[in-house]
């Protein structure tokens, strides 16, 4: 009997001793579009939360906090004290206006989130004819290659480190970039890698160009080419 009562007393002084623990140290990774402080603020958005044994339990049986733009998360717990969150962000490339929101979708033109906020980096999308818009479902367009066109696109943009507003495509799937007040007529999709090679080393010797630059014309054979260049 004073075993049993001795083992209860135990167990009651642990378990008000994980109470009183809280959690004060919070390393996040694999976060691109937020900040580690946002990230922490949205799953860590009580007193409550930062208790140990109260976050553990919330994070294996309830479901995950939503965070825009984010697919998931891991907590991995180093110490009651030290926990790392590990990010898993979806997959963005472009967005499209929509009843007034922004609605953003992956390489495979499935729309993974819709909004009225600007997500850095990613450009609008202008030119496509599509039908009604469901999340989490395609975006319903008459060519469904065009995605292909646009992951190829914004991959070679983030290789050369070109940021840029918007990407229009006309009926041939021309692009046109729009880089602040800068137009950038690249037509077909042919030599893409070569034009913006070229579009970088132009912004990089004059970074404050206004007006349309023509790089439809792009030749790789010309060792001097030269540029049709329409300034505002």
């Amino acid at each position: 009997m004073w075993i049993t009562a001795a083992a209860l007393l135990v167990a009651a002084a642990f378990f008000v001793g994980l109470s009183l623990l809280r959690i004060n140290t919070i390393h996040v990774s694999g976060n691109r579009q937020y900040t580690a402080e946002q990230i922490e603020a949205s799953i860590f958005d009580s007193r409550l939360s930062r208790n140990p044994v109260f976050c553990y339990l919330q994070y294996r049986f309830r479901p995950h906090k939503s965070i825009p733009f984010v697919q998931d998360y891991k907590l991995v717990f180093r110490s009651p004290s030290d926990v790392e969150v590990i990010v898993y962000e979806k997959s963005v490339v472009g967005y499209v206006s929509y009843m007034n929101s922004r609605m953003y979708f992956d390489k495979d033109g499935i729309i993974v989130e819709s909004t009225s906020e600007t997500l850095p980096g990613v450009p609008k999308i202008a030119g496509l004819s599509f039908g009604h818009i469901v999340l989490h479902q395609p975006l319903p367009v008459e060519d469904i290659s065009v995605f292909n066109e646009i992951l190829n696109l914004t991959q070679v943009l983030s290789v050369n480190e070109v940021a840029v507003d918007e990407i229009r495509f006309n009926k041939e799937k021309e692009a046109t970039l729009q880089i602040r007040s800068l137009k950038v007529e690249l037509g077909s999709n042919s030599e893409m890698n070569g034009k913006l090679s070229e579009l970088t080393d132009i912004l990089r010797d004059y970074p404050d160009l206004s007006g349309t630059l023509y790089l439809d014309s792009y030749d790789e054979s010309n060792a001097n080419p030269m540029y049709r260049f329409d300034k505002n």
